[in-house]
Formats: structure tokens, sequence, C-alpha cells
């Protein structure tokens, strides 16, 4: 790996510069990765010493002793001289432990410091990952609990349709993140890693080493993977199936999707003026007009967000495209969309729980919308009850019929209100009918706020419980820029 200093006049990616969290970024730096090298390259040693190869306990010790102290200009100097970044950082390695410098990678490919450590990154960063959904799964839920019996319209089509509660639909944005947890939480359970495969997964090197014992280098594999704490996948090639990576990404997009969701309809009713995200006191919603409010964390989520479900097309490629036992087009691409895919989500679940702890409602916005659209939703209702009260069926259908088309255009054509109710009242047709007392809210919203509390007790506290300590420990998500 060569090294370069930052400064103005190179490109930062804004994912490290602007959007992901300090653990994230730390989990994907140099010194994690080749700190785990050295990790690697100890525990082979061990197990191979263990096992009856010439690895002394001395050479062990001096390992161990300077597995966090990297000179990565001397790793750089290397690699510009070997074209090989493995080599460098066993040359490196050596260079500061001479007594076990002939040891260090025996029996081993380049594969088996870069794939094991992949490994165990992948398996850690989905831990971050899980642990930031199950945060934002709870903001949600104390959020629907408040509301939970709320009501406002509900959307079909984008067209208002029978009204539900501003808590219940906090509750279909928390499902969709109960879902996601379960992918991630399968996916650390299924992660596996190449462990002690040789150059083409045949694991004849270690085999010589072994002059031929097959039981022992079985043995190396078991104990080296023991000791790393990841089971090996049960057959390579020189690398772990690229469809693992495939996989993880996968899990990320969907991640990905739900937050986009749950940002494309903050956004929406930001614009109807019925929920907000969060604005700070000296915060700037427009450089030309200062009264403005944009919705700049859920656009923000969104934006990121179709970043991340690009990166599945690119991981699926890698897979599809490992001829036979390896190739390493896959390389370069790696680099790129594994770590960047985490960070990426690392940021969208930032801004999710920012704004989940800070949503604005404004009731009395999301009442008048509802009673502006409410005298069509409670037509059914009238109809019924005029008919119990004697009158006809489809002659009733056909005036409501009428004066709704009516209202309609006062309210499209004319700019006014909806004064369907009126007209309704005007008409001897439902004479001695309360038509007001049939325009309650609650009564249009079925059974959201019971399904808010069975939604709660039955998918959410199930959650809140694994992850207590987890949830208890959170901070406010505070925004990097």
């Amino acid at each position: 790996m060569t090294t370069q200093n930052i400064t103005p006049s190179y490109y930062e990616n804004p994912l490290i510069g602007r959007y992901a969290s300090d653990a994230m970024l730390r989990l994907w730096g140099p010194q994690r990765k080749f700190s785990t090298w050295r990790r690697l390259w100890v525990a082979l040693a061990e197990v191979e010493a263990e096992l009856g190869l010439p690895v002394t306990a001395a050479q062990i010790a001096e390992l161990k002793s300077h597995i966090d102290d990297i000179d990565f200009d001397t790793a750089a100097r290397y690699e510009a001289k070997l074209r090989h970044d493995v080599m460098a950082h066993v040359h490196t390695y050596g260079d500061i432990c001479p007594n076990a410098r002939g040891i260090i990678h025996l029996g081993a490919t380049s594969c088996f410091v870069t794939d094991n450590t992949d490994a165990l990154l992948l398996r850690e960063a989905l831990g971050i990952v899980r642990d930031k959904v199950a945060v934002v799964i709870d903001r949600l839920a104390r959020f629907a609990v408040k509301y939970r019996d709320l009501p406002c319209l509900s959307f079909t089509h984008l067209q208002p349709a029978q009204p539900t509660t501003v808590g219940r639909r906090a509750c279909l944005w928390a499902y969709d993140l109960v879902l996601d947890l379960a992918e991630i939480e399968h996916r650390i359970a299924s992660i596996r890693t190449l462990g002690n495969k040789g150059t083409t997964g045949t694991q004849a090197s270690f085999l010589k080493l072994f002059d031929g014992d097959h039981t022992k280098v079985r043995r190396l594999e078991q104990r080296f993977c023991e000791k790393i704490g990841l089971s090996p996948f049960a057959i390579t090639g020189q690398t772990y199936p690229r469809k693992m990576d495939s996989q993880v990404v996968e899990t990320l997009s969907g991640v990905a999707q739900s937050s986009h969701k749950f940002a494309t309809d903050l956004r929406i009713l930001a614009h109807r003026k019925e929920m907000e995200e969060p604005f700070e006191t000296n915060q700037i919603g427009s450089s030309a007009m200062a009264y403005k409010r944009n919705p700049m964390r859920s656009e923000r989520m969104c934006s990121l967000a179709r970043f991340v479900m690009s990166l599945p097309s690119n991981t699926a490629a890698t897979a599809a495209t490992q001829w036979f036992e390896r190739t390493l087009d896959d390389s370069a691409n790696r680099r790129l969309t594994l770590p960047q895919s985490f960070l990426a989500i690392d940021a969208i679940l930032i801004l999710y729980q920012n704004i989940a702890d800070g949503m604005v409602v404004y009731p009395k916005v999301v009442e008048k919308d509802l009673r502006a659209e409410l005298p069509f939703m409670a037509t059914e209702n009238i109809l019924m009850t005029a008919v119990e009260k004697g009158g006809d069926r489809q002659e009733l259908h056909e005036r409501i019929r009428v004066h709704s088309q009516a209202a309609a255009t006062v309210v499209k054509q004319d700019g006014g209100d909806n004064d369907l109710l009126e007209r309704l009242q005007r008409d001897p047709a439902f004479a001695g009918i309360d038509v007001a007392a049939e325009l309650e809210p609650k009564r249009f919203v079925g059974r959201s706020a019971e399904q808010v509390d069975e939604f709660i007790d039955e998918q959410v506290n199930p959650i809140r419980e694994r992850y207590s300590a987890v949830i208890k420990n959170s901070a406010a998500a505070e925004l990097r820029v």
C-alpha cells in the first residue's frame, strides 16, 4: 500500500471527510487492516508450532510484540519496489522481527491474509450496522407510541385513502428495519472465512510442509480458524467465494432501501407541512431563500441510499466473473465496494437515528389535511345510515355521487374548501342524519392504535431485549456536517 499526504489539492472521499462514523472509518482503515494481517501471521505460526513445524516460542513472541507498530513508509517503499502489497508487509514485518523473518507467512499465499482479514472485518462491520439498526428501530417505536392514536391521512397511489394514525405509519418504517435486522443477524451467523487453503485451494503447500500428513493439514486449518473465531468454507479456490461479498452487500442494500423509503415519505410529509425532520437553530435551509427549511437530512439519506443500492450489481458481477480458481480483477473493485458500502450505510443510519430522535409533528396541520378529505371518505357511512332510516340505496348513492363531484369541482377548479358536508346537510334525502357525527376521524382508523401496541409488543420489545445494552448506551446521533 502506498500512502499520500492528504492536502486540499487532492480529492477527498466525502464518506470519510463528511459522513461516516469514527468507528466505521477505523475499522476499514490501514492500521486495522495490516495489524489484522500480523495477527493472522501470528496465529498461523502458533498452530504450525503446535503441530511440530520448526517455529520457536521466541519467534512467536517477537512477532506478537510488533503487531501494531507498523512502519507504513517502509511498507510503501517495499511495495514500490516489489509491486506486491502482501510481500511489502511481509518484508516490513521481517525487518522489525529479524529472528522470525524466515517463518512469517510460512506455507501461505497472499489471500491467506487478505481474505481472512476481509471476513473478520465484514463480520465486525455488520455488527456495527446491526447495532445501529436496532437503535433506530427503538427510536421509531418510541415515536410510534407517542403518536399511536393521532389520526392522519394515509395514501395509496399517492392519493388520499382511508385514514391511519401517525404512530401506525411509523411502525411501517420500523418494520422494514425489523426485517433488515433479521437478515443482518442471519448474514453475521453465515460469515465464513478462507482458512488455510493455499494457492488454488488444494492445500498443497501445507501438505508439503507436513510431509504428506493430511491429518495435520486438516488440523492446521481447524486450529487456525478456532483462533480467529470463524469457521472455514468447505471448499474454495484461492479466495473465499465472492458470493459472500455479494450476499453481504445485498443485505446492506436492503437497509438502504428501507431508509430511502422512510426518507422519501418524510420529504413528502414535509412538503405537506405535516411532519419535518429536526431543524437546528442556526441551520440554513437555502443560500438564497432564507425562509426555507429544506429536508437536508432526508435528502442526503436518499442520495447515499441510491449509492448503496447500486453496489450489489458490482459484487454480483465480481462473483460471476471469478474464472476457475480465481482472477485478480476482483481486487481493485473490492477495495472500493466493500468499505464504501459500509461507510455509506453507516452514514445513512447516523442520519436515520438523528431524524428519528427529533422528528417534528404538526397535529393541527395533520388534522386540517385529514378533515379536508374526510367528507369524501365518510360518504359510505353516511349512505348506510340513510338506508337504515328507510332511504333507497341506489337513489342515495346517486345523490352522494353528484354532491361529491360538485364539491370536488369547488376544490380543484375554484380553489375552495370541500363543502360536501354542507351539501349533504341541505339535501332533504339526508334529513335527520347527524352528518357531522359521521366525520369523527377516529371512526375511520380501524385498529391502527391497537396495531401499534401489538407491533411494539411482538416485534420491537424482543429486539429491545436482545440489544438492551446497545440501546441503553446509544448516544444522540450527531451529524459530522
